[in-house]
C-alpha cells in the first residue's frame, strides 16, 4: 500500500515555478540551537560513566546493576537510530526535532529525580529512544538552511560536535558528580533543551514539509527491536558473561542472529519498509558507510583503550586520565571552520585518506608505549591524532550523503549513525576482551620461564618485599601482570593502525562528485 500525503488524498499540484527553497531568519540561531541539541545528546552517551560508583551509592544497587544506566540508553538509542526515515516521513522533520528534544527534556528530567535503580533504568532506556531521531534531524535541517557553498561547513561542525563531545562527557560528568551530585548531570539539559527546541522550533517556523501516513511495518518494527536489542545486550554483557561460556550470551547470540536475518530479508522484499535498507544501492552512501563503520569503530577503541590504560596501568585518576586525553579535541574545534570552508575544493578522498593515515600512525606511535610513558607523550600524540579526527568526519560524512537524494538524508543519516553505533559497540567490547585475552597468554609465557624454586628468583622476590618473600611474590606478579597487559595494549594498537590503513581503500570506492545535497525547491516533486 503505498503511503498517501497527509489531507485531502488529492495530490497536490505542481507549482507553475518552483520556489526557493526555506531559509530561516537567522542561520546562524538555528545553528546554535540545533548544535547544541546535538552536543547535549551525543554528550549523554558517556557524561554518566564515571559516576556509575556513585550512582549505584546513592541507590543503593551493585556495581552490576549500575551498568543498566549505560546499557539501557545505549540498546533503546540503537533501535530508535533506523527508525527515522520513518517518523520523518509521518512527522516532518521540524516537528519531529522540537518533539523529540523536548521528549529529551523530560526523560532527563526523570533521569534526575530517579529514586530508585529501576525508575533511573527505565528513565535512560527512555531518554535513548526519544533522542535516536535528534542527531540524523541535525544533519538533514543543517544541509537545508545552508547553500550549496556552505554545506561542508555545516557538516564540518557536526563533526567537530560528534568527537568532542564524547570526550567532554565523562571529564564533566566527573566534575559535576564531585562538585554537585550525579542528578545534575542529568538536569543540566533542561535548560540547554528548552532553548534548542524553542529556537529550532521558531526558526523554522513555516518552512514546508511534505508527510505521508505510511503503512506500519509490524514484522520490521518488531525484528528490528528484537534483533538490536538482543545484539546490544549481548555486546554490552559480554565479557561481564565470560562470552559464550553463559548461556544467556548463547540465547542472546542466537535471538540476534536469527531476528536480524529475517530484518534484513522482510526489508528488503517489503514495499514500503520502517527502515530503508535499498539506501545502499547508492554507492558512495555503501563506501561511505562501511568506511564511516571501520574507521569509527577504530576511534572509539582508542577512546575507550587509553582513559582504561592510563587508569588501570598508570596509575593516573579518572580527571588526569581525562586531561591526558583531552588535546584530541583541540585541532578539530580550531580547525572545523577551515575544514569547512576549503575542504571542498579538494578531493574528500585525499583528504580522509591522509586523516586515516594520520590516526594509523599515531596508533603504531601508541604500540611502542611502555610503562615509563610520561603525560606529555601521550598527550602530544592525542594531540595529533587530533588532526586525523579533524579531517575524518567531515569528508566521510559528505561523501556518504553526496548521492542521496533530498528526502532521502534524514533516513540515510538515521541509518548510517545505527551501524555507526554498532561498530562502536561492537569495537568496545571486542577490544576489551582482545586485551583480557592477550594479557592473560602473555602473563603466561612470562611466567613460564620463571622456576618456583630457583634461589636467584626467591633472593630477588624477598629483596623486593623487604625481606618479607610472599609480600615480595606478590609484587613481583604484579609488575609481570602490568607488563603482560602493556603487552596486549600494544599488539591491539598496532592492529588498529593496520585497520585505519585498510579504510582508505573503501574511501575510494566512492566516486564524485561528493557534495551533499540540500533540499529540492519547494513546490518540486518530492
Amino acid at each position: 500500500m503505498a503511503a498517501q500525503p497527509e489531507g485531502t488524498g488529492t495530490p497536490p499540484a505542481r507549482a507553475a515555478a518552483p520556489a526557493q527553497p526555506f531559509s530561516p531568519p537567522s542561520v546562524a540561531l538555528t545553528t546554535l540551537g540545533l548544535a547544541l541539541a546535538s552536543f547535549m545528546q551525543v554528550l549523554d552517551t558517556t557524561i554518566a560513566n564515571v559516576s556509575l560508583p556513585t550512582i549505584s551509592g546513592n541507590l543503593g544497587a551493585s556495581a552490576n546493576q549500575a551498568t543498566w544506566v549505560i546499557t539501557s540508553f545505549a540498546v533503546s538509542n540503537a533501535i530508535a537510530l533506523p527508525l527515522t526515515g520513518f517518523l520523518t516521513r509521518r512527522f516532518g522533520e521540524v516537528r519531529l526535532f522540537t518533539w523529540a528534544t523536548m521528549a529529551f527534556v523530560v526523560t532527563s528530567l526523570l533521569c534526575g529525580i530517579s529514586q530508585s535503580m529501576g525508575m533511573l533504568v527505565t528513565a535512560r532506556a527512555l531518554q535513548g529512544f526519544v533522542c535516536g531521531p535528534m542527531y540524523p534531524l541535525t544533519q538533514a535541517l543543517l544541509l537545508s538552511i545552508y547553500p550549496a557553498a556552505k554545506r561542508g561547513q555545516a557538516l564540518a561542525l557536526l563533526a567537530m560536535v560528534t568527537v568532542v563531545a564524547p570526550i567532554a562527557g565523562p571529564i564533566l560528568g566527573g566534575w559535576i558528580t564531585d562538585n554537585y551530585s550525579w542528578e545534575w548531570i542529568f538536569f543540566i539539559n533542561v535548560p540547554i533543551g528548552v532553548f534548542a527546541a524553542w529556537v529550532v522550533s521558531r526558526q523554522m517556523k513555516g518552512r514546508p514539509e511534505r508527510t505521508e501516513r505510511p503503512k506500519m511495518d509490524y514484522i520490521g518494527l518488531a525484528t528490528l527491536v528484537l534483533g538490536v536489542g538482543a545484539l546490544q545486550i549481548m555486546l554490552d554483557l559480554g565479557n561481564e558473561k565470560d562470552w559464550f561460556q553463559s548461556t544467556e550470551i548463547v540465547v542472546l547470540t542466537i535471538v540476534a542472529v536469527i531476528a536480524l536475518a529475517v530484518f534484513v530479508i522482510w526489508e528488503l522484499t517489503e514495499k514500503d519498509p520502517i527502515v530503508n535498507l535499498r539506501l545502499f544501492r547508492h554507492r558512495n552512501f555503501a563506501a561511505g558507510t562501511v568506511a564511516m563503520v571501520m574507521a569509527y569503530a577504530a576511534f572509539f577503541a582508542i577512546g575507550l583503550m587509553v582513559p582504561l590504560w592510563l587508569q588501570r596501568n598508570m596509575g593516573y585518576t579518572a580527571i588526569w586520565a581525562g586531561f591526558a586525553t583531552a588535546p584530541i579535541g583541540v585541532l578539530p574545534i580550531l580547525l572545523t571552520p577551515l575544514v569547512g570552508k576549503y575542504a571542498t575544493r579538494f578531493d574528500l578522498r585525499l583528504l580522509a585518506s591522509f586523516a586515516f593515515i594520520v590516526m594509523a600512525f599515531t596508533s603504531f606511535l601508541r604500540a611502542g608505549f611502555n610503562l615509563d610513558v610520561d603525560f606529555q607523550r601521550v598527550a602530544v600524540i592525542q594531540l595529533i591524532q587530533g588532526l586525523g579526527v579533524a579531517l575524518f568526519f567531515m569528508p566521510v560524512l559528505t561523501i556518504l550523503l553526496s548521492d542521496l537524494e533530498p528526502h532521502e538524508i534524514a533516513a540515510g543519516s538515521g541509518l548510517a549513525t545505527f551501524v555507526r553505533t554498532l561498530g562502536g559497540s561492537f569495537a568496545a567490547s571486542l577490544t576489551t576482551w582482545a586485551w583480557n585475552q592477550r594479557t592473560t597468554i602473555h602473563h603466561a609465557r612470562l611466567t613460564e620461564h620463571l622456576p618456583a624454586y630457583d634461589d636467584g628468583l626467591r633472593e630477588m622476590a624477598t629483596r623486593l618485599g623487604q625481606g618479607d618473600l610472599t609480600r615480595g611474590a606478590l609484587l613481583l606478579n604484579q609488575e609481570i601482570s602490568q607488563q603482560a597487559a602493556q603487552i596486549g595494549f600494544n599488539e591491539i594498537f598496532h592492529l588498529l593502525g593496520i585497520i585505519f590503513l585498510v579504510v582508505i581503500a573503501f574511501v575510494w570506492f566512492a566516486r564524485p562528485p561528493f557534495a551533499a545535497k540540500g533540499p529540492r525547491p519547494v513546490g518540486g516533486d518530492h
